[in-house]
């Protein structure tokens, strides 16, 4: 699967909407796949739940397939879609508790291969993978247990490797604000576990493998039912 980092140029975008927009449920599955990675973790940041996330994640690509009008080729698709997947998520919120505003609405209309974990030996290990696991589920707690602002900030920044720029644009920051927030947030997690760990975040919320070819025929399947 391709790495959530490698993103398209303009004109493959405009090819593979072209191809969408003519019914190639190819090119519908082709899409999925390289973006599942970055939308998954974007919405699992602001809901913090896996299920509910999987669930956002879903509608925006039904929601951006069946309004590919509103991609005018101003950005990235992959960036038309990770702020759908953002105001999606954010209306989900917003359900739960309408009264906690902490980020603005992204506008949407302006436009994994998961990275291999260091200490994995050669030969299989029970042992090691137990431990890895423990400390992966001990690092995805403390991102989780992050105030709302300064989680967001993290997963886009550290996990996804998005710019300041593009984080800000996404969640209607300044960069500045972006700049202090993932400062705070990574003081939070405490330094030394940010020393020992840090080279690991990369792998945290993966969704690949089943869950990514599941979501892929989910799609598919939905736009079938909405021709």
């Amino acid at each position: 699967m391709p790495s959530p980092q490698t993103q398209p140029n303009s004109t493959a975008d405009a090819a593979l909407v072209a191809r969408i927009r003519a019914g190639d449920e190819d090119a519908v599955r082709a899409l999925v796949r390289r973006n599942n990675q970055r939308l998954f973790r974007i919405a699992r940041s602001i809901l913090r739940d896996d299920a509910e996330a999987e669930d956002a994640v879903q509608e925006a690509y039904v929601r951006a397939f069946t309004h590919l009008d509103g991609f005018r080729g101003e950005a990235l698709l992959s960036t038309w879609l990770t702020r759908i997947v953002v105001n999606e998520a954010l209306g989900r919120l917003r359900s739960r508790r309408p009264t906690t505003p902490w980020v603005e609405d992204v506008a949407t209309d302006g436009d994994g291969q998961v990275v291999p974990f260091p200490l994995i030996s050669p030969q299989p290990d029970p042992e090691r993978s137990m431990a890895q696991h423990e400390i992966q589920s001990l690092l995805e707690r403390a991102i989780d247990a992050l105030p709302d602002p300064f989680r967001v900030v993290l997963v886009a920044r550290v996990l996804e490797e998005m710019s300041i720029e593009e984080t800000a644009a996404l969640f209607g920051l300044r960069p500045e604000t972006v700049k202090t927030r993932l400062h705070r947030a990574r003081d939070m997690l405490r330094r030394d576990l940010e020393q020992q760990l840090g080279p690991m975040l990369a792998q945290s919320f993966p969704f690949a493998g089943a869950r990514c070819e599941r979501m892929a025929e989910k799609v598919v399947m939905r736009l079938r039912e909405l021709r």
